[in-house]
């Protein structure tokens, strides 16, 4: 059936009607998010970013650690590579002062530089006498210094070297000379230095044993002791073996007694005045009874020998020798112990002393009739040293 045709104005009704139906709809079905739903989401957002910032400084720190733990690492490697350097230039300066003193005194042949042919020991122990002190090296021979086929036992096994070092009288070949060369053929216990003996050549006699030991033995420590001062062997060389990792080595009872400008007294500094004011102490040095230095600075005293000035004192020349240098000064009591009871009192309670004298001595006060005494008192036993593990 055809029905009537639709008027224009109800199509035009009809249009805006369904306009507003789909306006009305759509704004309720499409509503915008509220202000509070979007203040909900902050907490979660601000989560989120903080888990993001602690990954991050986590993994800074860790980045840190890394780099702080290698540093270190670079660090350590490079000590030790110091150290082994340190070492090899020790050894280096002691087999260029070995030669260039064997060159000077016409032993050494062109080419021949090494000290491969020098003899091994642990320790040189010189022990400083005189031409009148037969009675006080008998003293020391019935002690604690080994004689005869011990003695070369002593050498061979340990390691460990002893002899008398005494220079030369102002008469060569003449009687005193001859009563040492007597004494030497019967114990073979000698070391025997170019100089003139005297009470004020010292410092000389100190600066050669140093200079020409070194040429002769391959040490790792070179001694000098006096012939008044009683040692137990084994607590010595255990002192001693403590600092065997160590450059360049002065050991000793380190002290600083005052500069003496009186011309009256034992001691006294021609010198005095290079020290500054009247009143003044020297500087810090091993006391001269007994010192020990490493063959690096043995050989340092070869190489440097015509140019090192020498005070009236000994121990003051050596500490002088050294005060400039990149020097270890060590400070050993148990090299400077008193003789009984004081000796005595620290070996009873386990504390053996490696060197006992009497201070207000300069050694063992009567050392001749004491020595046996301090021995038997402070001595460390026989077979101490031969049990020592080096």
């Amino acid at each position: 059936m055809r029905g009537k045709p639709v008027p224009a104005k109800a199509i035009l009704v009809l249009c805006i009607a369904s306009f507003l139906a789909g306006s009305l709809f759509t704004s309720r079905n499409w509503v915008r998010p509220s202000a509070g739903h979007q203040v909900n989401d902050i907490p979660v957002k601000v989560e989120k970013l903080s888990k993001v910032t602690h990954d991050c400084e986590r993994k800074r720190k860790l980045a840190e650690k890394s780099t702080s733990e290698d540093i270190i690492g670079e660090v350590t490697k490079t000590h030790q590579a110091i150290k082994s350097l340190d070492k090899t230039i020790s050894t280096l300066e002691m087999e260029l002062a070995a030669a260039r003193t064997r060159q000077s005194a016409g032993e050494l042949s062109l080419g021949r530089v090494s000290n491969n042919t020098l003899e091994k020991a642990f320790v040189v122990i010189g022990i400083n006498t005189a031409f009148s002190s037969k009675k006080r090296r008998d003293s020391l021979r019935e002690t604690w210094m080994p004689k005869g086929a011990k003695l070369k036992k002593l050498e061979k096994e340990k390691g460990i070297v002893i002899r008398f070092v005494i220079g030369h009288s102002v008469t060569p070949g003449g009687v005193l000379d001859r009563a040492i060369d007597a004494e030497n053929a019967k114990y073979q216990d000698f070391f025997r230095l170019g100089h003139i003996e005297g009470y004020h050549e010292l410092s000389t006699k100190t600066r050669l044993y140093f200079s020409t030991a070194v040429t002769m033995w391959d040490a790792e420590y070179y001694v000098k002791v006096d012939d008044d001062v009683h040692l137990n062997l084994g607590m010595l060389v255990s002192r001693l073996s403590l600092h065997r990792s160590k450059p360049r080595t002065y050991i000793g009872c380190m002290k600083s007694g005052p500069v003496l400008s009186q011309k009256e007294v034992k001691y006294h500094e021609p010198e005095f005045w290079k020290f500054g004011e009247e009143g003044n102490k020297y500087f810090r040095h091993a006391t001269g009874q007994i010192y020990a230095i490493s063959k690096d600075l043995a050989a340092y005293i070869s190489i440097n020998s015509p140019i090192l000035h020498r005070y009236a004192n000994e121990d003051v020349s050596l500490g002088a020798w050294f005060i400039g240098l990149e020097v270890q000064h060590v400070d050993d009591r148990a090299l400077c112990c008193g003789t009984p009871p004081d000796c005595e009192w620290k070996r009873q309670a386990g504390n053996v002393c490696a060197a006992s004298f009497d201070w207000s001595c300069s050694g063992i006060c009567r050392s001749v009739e004491r020595m046996k005494d301090v021995h038997n008192s402070c001595g460390e036993g026989d077979g101490a040293v031969w049990n020592t593990e080096l």
